[in-house]
């Protein structure tokens, strides 16, 4: 199928619907014989198919004997699509967003556990758009890639207070990574500690993720096939990890006041 007619199905045109279209930004305008010839609709839906087409604002018929149908420009046409489509998607997704909540919060044993570095991370970029005033981290690694999107995500955050005590260095691919440089250099806060080989993620002390793996015998890098995270909505918990948290973050101030 072809690439134009796919996208055009995909945001709610008909095939032949889609087809009319792309045969009409060709011609510019034309009549509903042409149309057909050039794109293979049969005439007896063609002039069905364009009279939709002229109802969903694609095209515009001109009077006539015969009528003329004239092509919208794809800019115009495709950017109101894609901006109905982005509301419609926000819409869904709060209205989702509200159903998944309350019934998580039905779940008798809120803890699952996640296996797959990829799946991790989605877990922990999910578990920061859903944060409506902190989240705090504990890095004492970095998986391939991950520390990228971790950024960008916190960066899409302003309205969060965000602490980060990590580990100054991890190892990727026999690289070093600066963990401390990574995310400073983008203005996210974040303070050197020593951190096990370890990653914690708080989300307004009412959920949280640990997560695991094992290291290569070195000890400087992860092995990702091992990684597992254990995801916690109990918010007991997630408060008692929060509070250690932040008496940690208080005694590494103490600490660089008395530095001083």
């Amino acid at each position: 199928m072809d690439e134009n007619i796919a996208t055009l199905k995909g945001i709610g045109l008909t095939m032949y619907e889609a087809e009319a279209y792309v045969t009409l930004t060709s011609l510019i305008s034309a009549t509903a014989v042409e149309v057909s010839e050039k794109s293979g609709i049969p005439r007896s839906k063609i002039y069905d198919v364009l009279k939709k087409l002229s109802e969903k604002n694609f095209i515009e018929i001109e009077d006539g004997r015969p009528l003329t149908y004239n092509v919208k420009s794809p800019v115009e046409v495709l950017t109101r699509e894609k901006e109905r489509l982005n509301a419609e998607i926000d819409d869904t997704i709060t209205r989702l967003t509200y159903v998944y909540e309350n019934g998580m919060s039905q779940v008798q044993a809120p803890i699952w556990r996640i296996y797959g570095v990829e799946k991790i991370i989605a877990q922990e970029l999910e578990i920061i758009k859903r944060a409506r005033d902190s989240i705090n981290m504990r890095i004492g690694f970095l998986f391939e890639g991950e520390g990228e999107a971790l950024v960008k995500a916190l960066q899409n955050r302003s309205d969060l207070r965000i602490n980060i005590l990590a580990s100054p260095t991890c190892y990727i691919n026999n690289e070093e990574v600066d963990i401390i440089k990574l995310f400073k250099k983008n203005d996210i806060n974040i303070q050197k500690a020593d951190i096990p080989f370890v990653k914690l993620i708080i989300s307004d002390s009412k959920e949280m993720m640990h997560t695991y793996t094992k290291f290569s015998e070195d000890k400087r890098e992860v092995i990702p096939e091992t990684a597992i995270g254990i995801w916690n909505k109990y918010e007991d918990i997630a408060r008692n990890y929060d509070e250690r948290f932040m008496n940690q973050l208080k005694k590494l101030k103490n600490r660089k006041k008395r530095k001083k």
